[in-house]
């Protein structure tokens, strides 16, 4: 029963796999919800100081609003600039107490009086959002940097998600984990809506990380493991997708929902409607059948034979012929990851890849996290943000197939760079808003290649493991990322300086990789070494295809990658 040969039988994208991962790709939707939430979650509120006067009067409302503005110009520091006065958010004067309003005189001196910080809390504008987290635990002026802390938090949960859930999926089954992932993500997004505390909100966020990248990493593996060799691009195309799809529809419900607790209940309770896809949707026949159990996987494969309508010949289903497939080929074992570093040749391409690993979801999360800060309609600047990673997408699958993994990948590394370089010269408003988007069009492009490029790259007896250690590459400059934008403290466009010369000199460095389209791609060590000649001599626009030792002249041109498991995790860290 080898798994791949019965495929070359069922379809490598039939009716019956494209049924199951069209409806379970959907799971994508809720998981940006949490993934990108806390641009509005912990969305920044206009606030001031409380002052003793606007605690008998409801300053965060419209209401009242000429007086509690005099209130605001008598009793905290401000400057006019243009036709906005800008009032100081964390300091007030120190005035006496008045006896009532009647005492307030707009022409009064204030300035003799020395400013405090806000010693009895603050007051919230509530004209676009009706809370947040933000407004909720006061986390404004010393502690505004708490906001960005709790989004690292978040990120790091999926350091453990990948480890935890990858390998309860191994010895569970991708179908229990894949509820069991459903369930948690659902039942503590929907207690964290409830928390009393900025403690309690982290902890539950973190643990709904785990569960979040859980699940759709066992949505992906789930399709993919079902998909042939000739189609395995296509399930992360779709998935990646649908992610970008979950991100537009996050801004429209935040418009809608404006009181953060409310928004969190509704992007956790419909998680649950997805244990309806357990009326279709069966465990991996592949991880069936390399543990052993032959008449599940059988019956499975049976049925979807009948919908795609083909016959699968019974030699292939023979249990003999397993066992006897293992004796004569054989597994390879005892590859670490240090064998992606002995060599030379093979150690500077795996360095290149993890930097753009790196880097990419870096300025990805990054440009994903401050759209609010862009100066615009923070729910218009939140849809345009995910819209723009469709075709983004599209272009990349397109572009790729057509005119290489490289060349393309580096020229949308560049684009995404010098786009937030740009930014940073522009004022806030719409231009500066347009520039950043043609930034995350170009990471978000870049984001697909990667996947692909990696896993052609890496040698196939340690694709999966260079997959792994791109993956934690990943997740490592997601924890960072909302770290480097507190460096926006210091001096405003540090951030996307910062963003925007990586993203360049990761492009650069690009250029230094072999080429992989229509190539015969590295199976040994030895064939990972030598595969694309000598780097340190490649020009940028080199198109050479030199072979070392004639190493890959024995496999046939159109001879595919044969480890399924390199793709299957090709496309489960875009979250």
């Amino acid at each position: 029963m080898h798994f791949d040969d019965i495929l070359l039988h069922l379809g490598a994208f039939g009716l019956y796999q494209q049924r199951i991962y069209y409806l379970a790709s959907l799971v994508a939707i809720p998981v940006a919800w949490h993934n990108v939430g806390s641009v509005f979650l912990a969305a920044s509120m206009d606030h001031w100081c409380t002052v003793p006067d606007m605690q008998q009067l409801n300053c965060s409302s419209t209401a009242d609003d000429e007086i509690c503005q005099q209130i605001k110009m008598m009793n905290i520091p401000n400057e006019a600039k243009g036709n906005q006065i800008i009032f100081d958010q964390c300091n007030r004067f120190d005035l006496p107490e008045t006896s009532g309003m009647n005492e307030y005189d707009t022409d009064g001196n204030t300035t003799m009086y020395n400013t405090i910080s806000c010693n009895i809390g603050w007051e919230y504008s509530r004209k676009q959002y009706k809370s947040s987290i933000v407004s909720e635990f006061d986390l404004v002026c010393d502690k505004k940097s708490l906001v960005d802390y709790a989004n690292s938090i978040y990120f790091a949960g999926f350091l453990l998600g990948s480890i935890f859930c990858g390998t309860l999926a191994d010895w569970l089954g991708r179908y229990p984990t894949f509820l069991i992932c459903i369930g948690m993500t659902s039942a503590l997004g929907t207690v964290t809506a409830f928390t009393q505390s900025y403690a309690a909100f982290v902890t539950l966020r973190f643990f709904v990380s785990v569960f979040n990248i859980g699940l759709y990493m066992m949505v992906f593996i789930i399709g993919t493991e079902f998909v042939g060799t000739s189609k395995r691009v296509i399930p992360g195309i779709l998935i990646a997708i649908q992610f970008g799809v979950g991100y537009m529809i996050l801004s429209v419900l935040a418009y809608f929902i404006r009181d953060w607790r409310h928004l969190q209940l509704v992007i956790s309770l419909p998680i649950l409607l997805f244990f309806l896809l357990g009326l279709i949707m069966h465990e991996s026949a592949r991880w069936l059948i390399t543990h052993g159990k032959y008449d599940r996987a059988e019956k499975i494969i049976r049925k979807a034979a009948e919908v795609n309508k083909v016959t699968i010949p019974q030699e292939l289903l023979n249990i003999s012929n397993t066992k006897d497939h293992d004796e004569a080929h054989g597994k390879t074992y005892g590859y670490t990851q240090l064998d992606l570093f002995r060599t030379p040749k093979l150690r500077m391409k795996t360095l290149i890849i993890l930097c753009n690993w790196f880097v990419i979801s870096m300025v990805y999360y990054g440009l994903s996290l401050s759209t609010s800060g862009l100066g615009v309609n923070d729910y218009v600047a939140g849809f345009v943000s995910g819209a723009v990673e469709i075709p983004a997408i599209l272009s990349g699958w397109f572009i790729i197939e057509r005119w290489g993994r490289r060349n393309p990948h580096s020229i949308y590394m560049i684009v995404g760079g010098v786009a937030c370089l740009i930014t940073t010269m522009l004022p806030l408003g719409v231009y500066r808003t347009t520039v950043a988007m043609i930034g995350k069009f170009g990471l978000s492009a870049a984001f697909s290649i990667i996947y692909i490029y990696s896993a052609e790259l890496f040698p196939t007896v340690v694709r999966s493991i260079g997959m792994g250690v791109s993956s934690m590459s990943a997740r490592v400059s997601g924890v960072l990322s909302p770290i480097i934008l507190l460096l926006g403290d210091y001096w405003q466009p540090l951030p996307l300086v910062v963003f925007g010369s990586s993203s360049v000199i990761a492009g650069l460095l690009i250029l230094l990789l072999p080429e992989t389209l229509k190539e015969n791609l590295p199976e040994t060590l030895q064939d990972g070494e030598a595969f694309g000649g000598d780097m340190s001599s490649r020009l940028p626009s080199c198109l050479s295809k030199t072979r070392d030792n004639g190493a890959n002249d024995k496999r046939s041109q159109d001879q595919k990658p044969q480890n399924a498991d390199g793709y299957e995790e090709v496309a489960t860290e875009h979250v």
